[in-house]
C-alpha cells in the first residue's frame, strides 16, 4: 500500500519533483497558502537538507531566489529496487536453475565478507566486533540492537529487514546473512533464533564467543 504525502512539505517536495525548479510565488500559487508560510516551509526542509536553492540573475531587479530537490530528497520517493531484484532473481532460476542463484548469494556473501573483515580489521575483543557488526548493520537499514546475556553469549537483534521480500523468496539471503555473521565473528556458535520471512516480528540471533 503507498503512503499518502498529504503535509505540506511534501506537496512541495512533490511538486518540486515534477517541475524541477520553482520559486515561493511559484509554490503559494499552487498550495494556495501564504508567503510566510512557504518561506517557513521551505527553510525546515533546506535545513533537512531535502531542498537545494539557488538565486538567478534577472534583467531587473534582484535575483530570484529559486529552489529543487537535493540528492537525499530523491529517496523520499517510492522507490521498487527490491520488486525488480525479486523479479530477476527468479528469472535466473528460471533461465539457469536454482544453483545460480545460490552461487550468487555466496558471491555475495563473499564480498560482504571482504567488506565487514575491512571494519572489524582493527577490533580485538568480541564485544568491539559485535558492536562494529551493529553499526555496519543500522547504516545498511537493519535497525539492529546488541544485548549481552552473559560474559560469552549476545543476542543482536535486527527490527528492520531492508531484502525482505528478496528473502521471502529466496530464504538462501538468510542462511548466507547467518554464515557471514559466523565468518567475520570468528565462530561456529552463532544460530538464528527468529527470523521476519517465518512470521516473526524481528531476526534475532544467539551469539557465543569462547
Amino acid at each position: 500500500m503507498n503512503t499518502v504525502r498529504t503535509s505540506t512539505k511534501d506537496k512541495i517536495l512533490d511538486l518540486l519533483k515534477k517541475e524541477e525548479r520553482l520559486t515561493v510565488n511559484d509554490l503559494t500559487d499552487r498550495l494556495k497558502i501564504t508567503h510566510m508560510a512557504i518561506r517557513k516551509h521551505l527553510t525546515s526542509l533546506e535545513k533537512d537538507g531535502l531542498i537545494d536553492s539557488k538565486a538567478i540573475k534577472q534583467p531587473l531587479g534582484r535575483p530570484l531566489q529559486t529552489y529543487m530537490l537535493s540528492k537525499k530528497a530523491q529517496g523520499q520517493f517510492p522507490k521498487n529496487y527490491e520488486g525488480i531484484t525479486v523479479e530477476f532473481l527468479h528469472d535466473i532460476k528460471e533461465i539457469h536453475g536454482e544453483e545460480s542463484v545460490e552461487r550468487l548469494f555466496k558471491k555475495r556473501e563473499d564480498r560482504l565478507t571482504r567488506e565487514y573483515n575491512t571494519r572489524l580489521g582493527d577490533k580485538t575483543t568480541a564485544h568491539e566486533k559485535l558492536n562494529e557488526l551493529v553499526d555496519i548493520q543500522n547504516e545498511k537499514g537493519y535497525m539492529a540492537e546488541l544485548a549481552q546475556i552473559d560474559e560469552n553469549t549476545f543476542e543482536l537483534t535486527e527490527f528492520n529487514c531492508p531484502i525482505f521480500s528478496v528473502a521471502t523468496d529466496f530464504k538462501v539471503a538468510c542462511r548466507c546473512e547467518t554464515e557471514l555473521f559466523k565468518n567475520i565473528l570468528g565462530t561456529e556458535q552463532i544460530s538464528r533464533t527468529c527470523c521476519q520471512t517465518d512470521g516473526d516480528n524481528h531476526c534475532k540471533f544467539l551469539v557465543k564467543i569462547n
